[in-house]
């Protein structure tokens, strides 16, 4: 983790520094004497963890929190045990130490601090890892049972009454559904509405000629309304 250190006592900062160095887990790239240095720093390099002490002269720890907009995880060094109920008010905060501050604390705090940051990227990567699956597939009902559908093989959607018929690479669904149900479902920078009955996948196209697409065997029908939106969303050279 890169941390920072915000003191201004030099003492403080040299104890703390000397702490860092004996923990493999921490890379300590700065130290600042006063917040304001400290934020024109942040501005322009992202760190993992700041030790930040909260009485400061014209600029407390709390008030340099209250600045940051993007802010890392904290922990907060003191000789004051007094604001330990103010400090845990904000999320960013991990731990509070009490100055003179023991190795076997300093320890406990980063683990702690380092901890909150693994669960914090595991989220971010379940996150993502979920949004692109769901961007990939797409599950219908059929006969009481959930088919998944990988959606970039979807090459065609067409309205038939109260179903409509998806074809993809492989095979051919019908689904009770309305083509404004599923169009909602599908990624824009794919697929697009070009007639009131159907919707095609853009990357599918063969070919085009006058008020008509060619995808596969089928020769789809484009609006006029459509047209423009079309010709926008093709690479024409």
């Amino acid at each position: 983790m890169d941390c920072i250190i915000i003191d201004d006592e030099t003492t403080a900062r040299a104890i703390m520094g000397q702490l860092c160095s004996k923990e493999p887990s921490l890379n300590m790239v700065a130290e600042f004497s006063n917040a304001i240095e400290a934020i024109k720093y942040l501005n322009q390099n992202p760190v993992d963890l700041i030790f930040l002490d909260i009485h400061m002269p014209g600029f407390t720890g709390f008030d340099f929190i209250e600045t940051l907009k993007s802010l890392p995880k904290i922990i907060l060094t003191t000789s004051d045990p007094n604001f330990a109920i103010q400090a845990f008010e904000y999320d960013c905060i991990v731990d509070y130490l009490v100055k003179p501050v023991t190795a076997e604390r300093f320890l406990k705090a980063v683990q702690k601090a380092n901890s909150k940051i693994l669960n914090q990227e595991t989220i971010i990567t379940s996150s993502e890892n979920t949004e692109a699956s769901s961007v990939h597939d797409l599950y219908v009902n059929i006969d009481r049972r959930l088919i998944k559908i990988d959606i970039p093989s979807i090459y065609l959607i067409e309205a038939k009454g109260d179903y409509i018929l998806i074809k993809t690479e492989d095979k051919n669904y019908t689904v009770h559904s309305t083509l404004k149900k599923i169009e909602e479902k599908l990624p824009d920078q794919l697929f697009l509405k070009v007639h009131r009955s159907f919707v095609i996948n853009i990357k599918k196209i063969i070919d085009i000629e006058d008020n008509s697409v060619l995808i596969k065997k089928d020769v789809i029908p484009v609006s006029r309304s459509n047209k423009s939106e079309l010709m926008k969303r093709l690479n024409l050279l």
